[in-house]
């Protein structure tokens, strides 16, 4: 069992971060509900009334919602964990006892990394599970709306992947139209069906889309598969048992994400989707997914460090000034922040190699944070 100081400072601090969440997630949601409640009126009755669909909605939102402030909050919790042991005096009392500060803060410490370790397994286990859901806008609540479509071109076959749109529950495109390369254009310049399905590799099959409903080039799918350097390319019922009449499969490495989020995949894509994807040939890796490998692994140290810089700011001023204090960690976490999206852009911008993107705010704010520390030692 923790000691009664542990417990105490423990309490205090869950109770900081569990406010700092709920008043901000509830702020957001607010706001966001009344600006869309018409689109969340519109789709009350089929999925069981206007609370039901903000649960769901808000509920998803409110995991990827922890994932983007977590290193905010933990370090918002450990400050007003310490300005309250300093105004009611506690504080005082407990070091004219004897007990050193780094033993007071202790506590503190370890639940701010508990929520870096919480926050780091829920980026990398929870996120890409909801992310058919976090998907969706408020345009797309129901599982008949289409979802935009973002083409992209697959680098290894030279295909270029689109349609009409997407339907994020089945992941399938509306209306497919893929556009084929000269080198494989002897058949059609294009192929146009009804819908088609991913479905990633299994059994020997190759990752895909499988194509319902062919109707372009006419008679595709009774002439043989197409192949380039002995990889299929695009295979018809002709000579794959597994396809029915009317249907076709075209190979990609292109996964259904890229075409349903576009830029923005990797936001909910854990490390090891991130480091496939890098080391795909079918996909033409730009800068910001490199950064993002990196960053994945100085996540948890960004976010110590972030509150290793935070919190001796309100130690150093033993609480003589509240307001200047928790000012003065506001402008340490937008100056934290700041720096990590200019140094995101140069990385993006090959002004620098992305991994010095990366890892640039640890090196500008490691030392500070190790400067830093005689405010909780002493």
């Amino acid at each position: 069992m923790l000691p009664i100081l542990d417990r105490y400072v423990m309490v205090h601090y869950l109770q900081s971060f569990i406010v700092c969440f709920v008043s901000l997630a509830g702020l957001y949601i607010v706001i966001d509900a009344l600006t869309h409640l018409d689109q969340f009126m519109a789709h009350a009755g089929e999925q069981g009334g206007l609370l039901a669909v903000l649960s769901k909605y808000y509920g998803y939102r409110s995991v990827a919602f922890f994932d983007r402030m977590s290193a905010i909050f933990a370090l918002a919790a450990a400050i007003f964990t310490v300005l309250w042991l300093q105004r009611h005096n506690e504080l005082t009392a407990i070091l004219a006892a004897g007990i050193p500060k780094l033993r007071i803060l202790k506590p503190i410490l370890i639940a701010s990394l508990v929520v870096a370790i919480l926050a780091a397994i829920n980026r990398e286990s929870i996120l890409p599970r909801l992310r058919g859901e976090l998907l969706r806008g408020v345009n797309d609540l129901s599982d008949s709306n289409q979802h935009a479509l973002y083409p992209c071109i697959d680098a290894q076959t030279g295909i270029l992947l689109g349609g009409e749109g997407t339907f994020v529950a089945k992941r399938a495109i509306d209306r497919p139209r893929f556009v084929l390369p000269p080198n494989l254009a002897e058949r059609g310049t294009q192929i146009v069906a009804d819908q088609a399905i991913y479905q990633p590799s299994k059994a020997g099959r190759p990752a895909g889309y499988l194509l319902i409903g062919v109707s372009e080039p006419n008679g595709l799918t009774a002439l043989p598969s197409i192949h380039h350097r002995d990889q299929p390319i695009v295979l018809t019922p002709h000579d794959t048992p597994w396809l029915k009449e009317g249907q076709a499969f075209v190979a990609s490495g292109v996964s259904y994400e890229h075409l349903a989020a576009g830029g923005t995949w990797q936001d909910y894509a854990s490390i090891t989707e991130l480091i496939r994807h890098a080391r795909s040939p079918s996909i033409d890796v730009a800068a910001d997914v490199l950064i993002a490998v990196h960053a994945r692994f100085l996540r948890p140290f960004l976010d110590m460090t972030l509150l290793f810089v935070g919190l001796p700011i309100v130690l150093a001023r033993g609480g003589r000034n509240v307001y200047l204090s928790v000012g003065l960690c506001l402008g340490v976490i937008a100056a934290f922040l700041g720096i990590m999206v200019v140094c995101q852009f140069l990385g993006a911008s090959h002004w620098t190699s992305p991994a010095l993107a990366a890892w640039l705010p640890l090196i500008l704010f490691g030392p500070a944070a190790v400067a830093l520390r005689g405010s909780l030692i002493s």
